[in-house]
């Protein structure tokens, strides 16, 4: 399993597209700060750049620069564990954040992983990627490796081993400063 995510982390350095379990989909990702890549998934997706893509991190590290903007209570919000996977839409005044990432919004769409392989991913690369669920614009996404490896094996870089969390539906997303749900 360890070579598994090495590799998978050196596609991601090197401008790649992955696929990889989340908390409760497999998702797709990439360098956020590769454009290249990033329209990769977008065409794979068949994804409108507008609508924006969310990053996934193993720890608050990754997102300092997003933090050191925001007030104690803020970043106390992002920084509490939660049970459920949940994704905050973070302002990002430094605009740290590619715009080809935020679509058409002024925030970032962040999580914070709990999910192990997604720890270690992050961690071997060193920094966020991009978190989008492995499916088609309106399709459902898809929750086993087979499914991925059936749809997008001919269209990613690397697909790793392993299996989705507990979670019985992707994350939900929260704006941080309204607390308004949008999903």
């Amino acid at each position: 399993m360890a070579q598994d995510v090495t590799e998978a982390a050196r596609a991601l350095r090197s401008g790649g597209v992955i696929a990889y379990p989340t908390e409760a989909v497999w998702g797709l990702g990439c360098d956020p700060w590769s454009e290249a890549a990033v329209h990769r998934i977008l065409s794979i997706k068949q994804r409108p750049i507008s609508k924006g893509l969310i990053l996934v991190a193993s720890c608050p590290d990754q997102i300092a620069p997003l933090l050191e903007t925001l007030s104690d209570d803020l970043s106390s919000k992002i920084l509490s564990m939660q049970s459920q996977p949940l994704t905050w839409l973070v302002p990002d005044e430094t605009n740290w954040i590619p715009g080809w990432i935020k679509g058409d919004f002024d925030s970032v769409a962040i999580r914070i992983s709990q999910h192990p392989l997604v720890v270690e991913l992050c961690n071997l690369f060193g920094k966020p990627m991009v978190s989008t669920s492995a499916n088609r614009a309106g399709e459902p996404p898809m929750v086993t490796r087979e499914e991925v490896v059936a749809t997008f094996d001919q269209d990613v870089d690397w697909i790793t081993e392993g299996g989705t969390g507990d979670a019985q539906s992707p994350s939900s997303i929260r704006d941080l400063v309204t607390d308004q749900v949008f999903r």
